[in-house]
């Protein structure tokens, strides 16, 4: 006999679960334990959208050998003998959330790939009964390999619990006032009138996904990078264009110049400008100081502090720039702590 399905109805005085999560990181920097988390995250089909036969072909022949032992090294560089930022900065995170919201909410950290997994985290909140369950993928712009993974993976989940929880996913975030003065607060601790440029480089994405969200309008037509088309709440590309546009109207300083790209690129068909070649460009036109800041990661990780702090930065000096200062991400800003506060509740 198969129990029913029972939707607790007490939410708004029952007691919350508050579920944050990330991408996730290798348990540590060994070749084995990273083939291991890029098997993982690269076999999500809606990561690499394609047949399912040849994205295992792909990710399991191709990529993950040809992948790991580069990883490996360059997550070496991030390891701190003990844990990767990702996690350490999830932890605490967790943990001055639980402080400040002092009410029936418990606060969870989980990785959608990885440890602490999400499937785990889960099995503890269902034992939990809670009566509400907050989901919140800690990605400011929606994308549907990140959030949407995230989201898809919790329904389904959920739905199978005898009793089920009043559930929300927050799908985005980028123009909360909050986080906007968050994000802003960072770049003025670095004293930006002192940079010749401001870049904010957003993480990639290939072309196609970007096109599924408009398909009548192709990314070389949309005109989101001067302002918010119709269409675009839910495109990445136009979200990260407006995130840059919000944070610059906060600084409220119109003599500084910045400038959107997207890092992490894996082939010519991901989003442009490339953050490397615009580096690469603006050194040999002279520029000698920027100043870079990530708004699509909230917490310092492999893309922030090795990519453009090491990688990037040594790029820039070869072709002649003096300076690339990496503005610190969110991580346990207290005012970043009053944001998730709000944003949860």
């Amino acid at each position: 006999m198969k129990h029913p399905i029972v939707k607790n109805k007490k939410s708004n005085n029952g007691k919350k679960a508050v579920l944050l999560v990330n991408t996730g990181t290798p348990e540590n920097p060994s070749v084995f334990a990273v083939g291991r988390f890029l098997s993982e995250f690269l076999n999500d089909p809606m990561v690499i959208t394609m047949p399912w036969f040849l994205r295992k072909i792909l990710v399991n022949c191709f990529i993950i050998p040809l992948r790991s032992f580069k990883s490996s090294e360059r997550y070496k560089k991030l390891w701190n003998n003990k844990d990767f930022p990702l996690r350490i900065h999830g932890n605490k995170v967790r943990n001055l959330l639980q402080e400040k919201l002092k009410g029936n909410e418990k606060v969870f950290v989980a990785m959608r790939y990885g440890k602490p997994s999400l499937s785990s985290v889960l099995k503890e909140i269902k034992s939990g009964r809670f009566d509400n369950l907050v989901v919140l993928p800690m990605f400011p712009q929606y994308a549907s390999s990140t959030t949407g993974s995230i989201d898809k993976f919790v329904r389904k989940d959920v739905k199978k619990w005898k009793i089920q929880p009043k559930l929300k996913v927050i799908r985005q975030f980028y123009d909360n006032l909050l986080f906007i003065q968050t994000v802003g607060q960072r770049i003025k601790e670095y004293q930006p009138e002192k940079y010749d440029i401001i870049l904010f480089s957003y993480h990639g994405l290939p072309v196609k996904y970007i096109e599924k969200i408009h398909p009548d309008v192709s990314v070389s037509e949309c005109t989101c990078e001067k302002s918010m088309p119709p269409y675009g709440s839910h495109c990445y590309r136009a979200t990260c264009f407006d995130s840059a546009r919000k944070i610059m109207k906060y600084l409220g300083d119109k003599t500084l110049k910045y400038k959107v790209t997207f890092q992490s690129h894996m082939s010519k068909n991901w989003l442009q400008p490339y953050t490397d070649k615009t580096l690469i460009n603006l050194a040999e036109q002279g520029v000698k100081k920027v100043l870079i800041v990530s708004p699509s990661f909230v917490a310092d990780c492999l893309e922030t502090e090795v990519e453009i702090a090491m990688e990037y930065s040594s790029l820039f000096k070869q072709h002649g720039g003096e300076k690339l200062q990496l503005v610190e991400s969110l991580n346990e800003h207290p005012l970043w702590i009053e944001t998730l506060c709000k944003i949860v509740r």
